[in-house]
Order: C-alpha cells, then sequence, then structure tokens
C-alpha cells in the first residue's frame, strides 16, 4: 500500500464518525472473509497517494506537479472518503441483480445501508464545512461523472441552490453503477484494466461482468 498517515482530527465529532466509520469498514472486510473462506482473494497493490492525485487532478483541485494529501485534515479525510463511499453505493446497487443466493442478498443489502449511511455522514459533514469544500465535492461528482460512462449517475451537494444529501433519480431512488463504471473510477481510466487507485488491477475474476 502506497500513500496514507494519521489523521490529526480538532473536531472530537468528526474523529467520532471517522472511528465509526472504520469500525464498519473492517467489520465489512472480516465478514466477506469468512463468508468466502478460500475462495477470499489477496488484498490488491493500492496507490492512495498518486490515486488521490490523479483524482484530484481530473476534478481540477489540484495542477500537474501537486499533491492533494486526503490525510492532511479532518474535512480533506472525508472529502477523500466521498470519493468511495458515494461509488461503494451505486456498486452494491447495480451489484444487487447479479446475486442469485437471497443469503448474500440479505447481507450486501445490510453492508449497503450502512454504506448509504456512510455517504450521507460524508456528505453532510462536507457541506457544513463550507464553501471552499462543497466546491471541491461538487468537483469530484462531476470528475466522476466523466470517468464512469454517458450517464449521469453523480450529483453535486449542492442543486438548484439547495442541499442535496442524498443522491437520487426523480424517483427517489440511489443510483447504480455496473461493474465496469464502477472501475472506470477506481483506475481513472475509461475501460482500463489496471491503474488509478489499484496499479496492478483488481484481484478476482470479473470474466462475464466486465466487457
Amino acid at each position: 500500500m502506497r500513500g496514507g498517515h494519521k489523521v490529526e482530527f480538532k473536531t472530537k465529532w468528526y474523529k467520532d464518525h471517522a472511528e465509526e466509520l472504520a469500525f464498519n469498514e473492517a467489520a465489512h472486510v472480516a465478514f466477506y472473509r469468512k463468508q468466502l473462506g478460500g475462495s477470499a482473494v489477496d488484498l490488491p497493490a493500492i496507490d492512495f497517494e498518486g490515486g488521490f492525485d490523479t483524482a484530484a487532478r481530473a476534478a481540477g483541485l489540484i495542477r500537474e506537479g501537486e499533491h492533494f494529501d486526503p490525510f492532511a485534515d479532518e474535512v480533506s479525510f472525508f472529502l477523500g472518503g466521498m470519493l468511495f463511499e458515494d461509488v461503494g453505493v451505486t456498486a452494491y446497487h447495480g451489484a444487487a441483480p447479479l446475486i442469485t443466493s437471497k443469503e448474500v442478498l440479505d447481507a450486501a443489502t445490510g453492508i449497503l445501508a450502512v454504506e448509504a449511511y456512510h455517504m450521507g455522514m460524508a456528505r453532510h459533514l462536507i457541506l457544513h464545512s463550507g464553501e471552499k469544500w462543497t466546491s471541491a465535492a461538487d468537483k469530484i461528482s462531476e470528475a466522476r461523472d466523466q470517468l464512469d460512462g454517458g450517464d449521469d449517475l453523480d450529483q453535486p451537494l449542492i442543486v438548484d441552490g439547495r442541499a442535496n444529501i442524498v443522491p437520487n433519480d426523480r424517483n427517489g431512488i440511489a443510483f447504480k453503477r455496473t461493474p465496469r463504471q464502477v472501475l472506470n473510477i477506481v483506475y481513472l481510466k475509461q475501460n482500463a484494466t489496471k491503474g488509478g487507485f489499484y496499479p496492478n488491477g483488481m484481484n478476482g475474476d470479473f470474466s462475464g461482468l466486465v466487457s
């Protein structure tokens, strides 16, 4: 793993939220590994430093040669987390029709609910941290929409002058992304097989899911 360091939180409830999020995500990993047993894949190579720099440049947050550190302070941490949490919700929603086991689907929908809580929390904190951070989040949203393809599957924190904590369609339903659209975002390039946050690609068999 490349990049990442301890965040120095100044606000207790920001830290409380971050610790809760970390507990939930660690529990998800433990649950999946227990359920998958010998079928669980190894942790892929992760590049936080290069991935966030590339994502921030794509969003127009930094220029070539500059560095974006999502661990620099408490709000940057949630801004970086929002990049993944929003995508995680759409990824779980998009994967639901592919799950044939009722037991697995039940667990996946439960995890989707937690990811949606995380997403709402992160977007709420960023929105109330000031215009600088709201603008940065909106640029990340636009960059994700450009990466995932032609469909409009993202929404900024401000829509028509009003707060927009929950990205959803005209029916009040959360957006969903295909595995290919999710990989476009984490690889930070359309139709790539590796790159971005995963320089060597994701581990596991994606045959039949990604064209």
